[in-house]
């Protein structure tokens, strides 16, 4: 969990570290690639790649402290989870009230719950 977290910070603050720190944070986090592996892969001390991630989750710590712009970013997309789950009972209700417009509200609702937009004026 506390890797999730800082991949998250990372994707928030990734460019604010240098190609180094970027370059062994994005093959921890992203490849899962283990500090002998990624140690080996640029030549350099196990213990050097380690100093670095710990630099790294300490800048992004920080950056976070002062900006907090991974946790406002939770936030909206929670209260857009909590927007779409009602939107999309809306249109539930919607649907059981006026079954002749089944097929169309089953399209809208389709694209809601993946994400897509709606086009406006036309057909789903």
């Amino acid at each position: 969990m506390k890797d999730l977290i800082y991949l998250q910070l990372w994707d928030a603050y990734g460019a604010l570290l240098t190609e180094t720190q970027r370059e062994i944070c994005e093959k921890y986090y992203l490849y899962d690639l283990s500090l002998s592996e990624i140690a080996e892969e640029k030549g350099i001390s196990k213990q050097a790649v380690s100093d670095a991630l710990k630099t790294s989750r300490e800048l992004l710590d920080s950056y976070e402290e002062k900006l907090h712009f991974n946790a406002q970013n939770q936030a909206y997309s929670l209260e857009v989870s909590f927007m779409m789950t009602d939107v999309t009972r809306a249109l539930e209700a919607f649907k059981e009230a006026h079954p002749e417009y089944a097929r169309e509200m089953d399209g809208i609702i389709a694209k809601v719950t993946v994400g897509e937009t709606v086009d406006d004026g036309k057909e789903a």
